[in-house]
């Protein structure tokens, strides 16, 4: 058994059985597992422990806010003659838990909708004339299915959930012995817990404990005060689990290890004192016979060594490689919303609404009201001397003054702009390497000044000896774009083949995700290195133009920039075999470079 996946089990576990006694209070729980036995066996644990009367439901991501929120029931309308309202997925779910599989995919739009549903505790419907409020209140559950580490699940959403469980390298066997010593440590009692959702029912959380839990929150980086409640109401749960009735030092620093290693940021700083004793892995609190009153300290030397126990406690629980998963994970820190530039498209779902067409209102397709009134009131004479026979097989609205037929429903239309990235691809090698980077550094940050208008991101591809690297991922942050390219070094073989492939995987990332890429190549087009990282001209140029035609298929919009000081044969060659727009720049300074590249975003 590997110690390491076992704690990531057992820790897993624990959670779950956390998230089950408390869902509504803790928010919620994101797990992190492709479809599988393991995914499923910890999601049986979960059901288990919930009570038989929580509703669940299942969310889909293609979800329409009628739907969602509720709205006008048309039939029930039509039938009776006046407004009927029908009940939303979000207040069917009120006091239960609410699954939502593929989270990774889940757009801004839906996530702002449950994000305010958890908030307000209630769901407020003004839409088509009609008001109402409708108490909901319910533990999410975010399965995480990404593939790519550049995918993650809304951060708005991951903000309000306690648990982060990642079980991507844990092996059933494992998770099985987990969950085994999990039941035997409740002594056989394996009935359902009732869920404590008043906050005045939680244990009593002296100040030292509040303390500790706030300080080791900063240490790992972590700036949402979410996570320090989240905490404390785990070290509740962990209090009732020892019978005690007040929180203790073990309380906390379980539920650091379980709510606060997660969501680090950053390693903690290296202790001055003393070197740390290892954290043992956590464990279920002990029940105690008889419940000890745990005593704040009021000696500053014992609150340093409480917040000591806490912060060890979660670092210990801090996965190894931290830091390069947070450099591939820029949604860690939040994810951008929607953007308004990019390729428009038409869409039965969202956007600017362009009209609407004659169809049903299935599929989520959404009805547009008052043209089906519109289209309906020509024929209402006709319909009800029985002179006219339905058109289609569409059913009327029985004896109603108003005679709604299937011909007569109208669909709304929308057209809605796609979040546009700009992939610059940089050639980094050879002698002019510096200057072709400085005008690259320039043309980034000229058009990251443009991203708050246009709602654009930027990605940096830098290629030079045997490899390509995304140099940064995509973003329209201004700071971590000049940190990323600063450092950038220059010079060496020029990988082309290499560089177009990864571009190429990029932009099609940006597109699963809903985005509109655009590449930008600044080279002279003459390679000297294959794919398999060989020097080698004839070999390298063959690669170059497969990966071209690759290139090509994927019909993603590009541009090439000819940094030759004449203009290259090779560069027009490969501008010709990607398709893309071919625009000799040898001395163009940044803001000539940012300014071709807008004529194609």
């Amino acid at each position: 058994m590997n110690s390491l996946t076992a704690n990531t089990a057992a820790d897993a576990v624990l959670a779950a059985a956390c998230f089950a006694q408390d869902p509504i209070g803790l928010g919620g729980i994101c797990v992190q597992a492709h479809a599988g036995s393991v995914r499923t066996r910890l999601i049986e644990f979960i059901q288990s422990r919930l009570r038989a009367d929580q509703p669940s439901r299942k969310l889909p991501l293609s979800i329409q806010d009628e739907r969602l929120l509720g709205g006008l029931d048309l039939v029930a309308t039509l039938q009776s003659g006046r407004p009927v309202l029908s009940q939303g997925l979000l207040a069917e779910v009120n006091g239960g838990v609410l699954w939502v599989a593929m989270a990774e995919r889940m757009g801004p739009a839906l996530a702002a909708r449950i994000a305010l549903a958890m908030d307000r505790g209630e769901i407020v419907l003004a839409r088509e004339g009609l008001s109402a409020t409708t108490p909901t209140a319910f533990g999410l559950v975010l399965l995480d299915e990404r593939v790519e580490e550049d995918e993650s699940a809304p951060a708005s959403l991951l903000d309000r959930l306690a648990f982060h469980v990642d079980l991507r390298a844990v092996p059933l066997s494992d998770l099985e012995d987990a969950i085994h010593l999990f039941q035997e440590s409740q002594d056989g009692d394996m009935s359902p817990p009732n869920a404590a959702c008043d906050r005045s029912a939680l244990p009593e959380f002296n100040d030292s404990l509040a303390a500790a839990l706030c300080t080791t929150a900063l240490a790992l980086g972590i700036d949402s005060f979410r996570a320090v409640i989240f905490a404390h109401r785990v070290a509740a749960v962990a209090c009732s689990w020892r019978s005690a009735s007040q929180i203790g030092h073990e309380d906390a620093a379980f539920a650091a290890r379980l709510v606060l290693a997660p969501r680090a940021t950053r390693l903690p700083a290296p202790e001055e004192s003393a070197s740390a004793q290892e954290s043992p892995p956590a464990e279920l609190p002990q029940s105690d016979s008889e419940t000890e009153q745990a005593q704040a300290p009021e000696d500053p030397q014992q609150l340093q060594a409480l917040d000591e126990v806490v912060l060890r406690a979660a670092k210990a629980a801090i996965p190894a490689g931290l830091l390069a998963q947070l450099l591939l994970d820029p949604n860690r820190l939040g994810r951008g919303g929607s953007g308004k530039s990019g390729a428009l498209k038409k869409s039965g779902l969202r956007g600017r609404p362009i009209g609407s067409h004659p169809g049903l209102p299935r599929s989520g397709a959404r009805l547009s009201l008052i043209d089906t009134l519109r289209a309906a009131a020509p024929w209402q004479r006709l319909r009800r001397r029985g002179q006219m026979p339905a058109r289609s097989s569409g059913r009327t609205a029985g004896s109603a003054a108003l005679q709604i037929r299937a011909e007569d429903f109208r669909i709304k239309r929308f057209k809605e702009r796609s979040e546009t990235t700009t992939i610059f691809v940089v050639d980094a090698s050879g002698s002019s390497a510096l200057h072709r980077l400085a005008e690259a550094k320039g043309a980034v940050e000229l058009l990251l000044a443009d991203c708050y208008v246009r709602r654009d991101q930027v990605a940096v591809i830098a290629f030079r000896h045997q490899q390509a690297e995304i140099i940064l991922p995509p973003t329209r942050s201004l700071v971590r774009a000049k940190r990323s390219l600063s450092g950038l070094p220059g010079g060496g073989g020029t990988p082309l083949a290499k560089a177009l492939q990864i571009s190429q995987l990029l932009a099609e990332s940006v597109r699963r995700r809903g985005g509109t890429p655009v590449v930008v190549m600044l080279t002279d087009g003459k390679a000297n290195i294959s794919l398999d990282g060989q020097p080698g001209r004839e070999q390298a140029r063959q690669d170059v133009a497969l990966a071209a035609q690759q290139f090509l298929v994927a019909g993603v919009s590009a541009m090439v920039i000819d940094t030759s000081p004449q203009p290259s044969a090779a560069a027009q060659e490969l501008s010709e075999q990607m398709r893309a727009r071919y625009l000799p720049l040898p001395h163009a300074g940044a803001a000539a470079l940012s300014q071709a590249v807008k004529t194609i975003v």
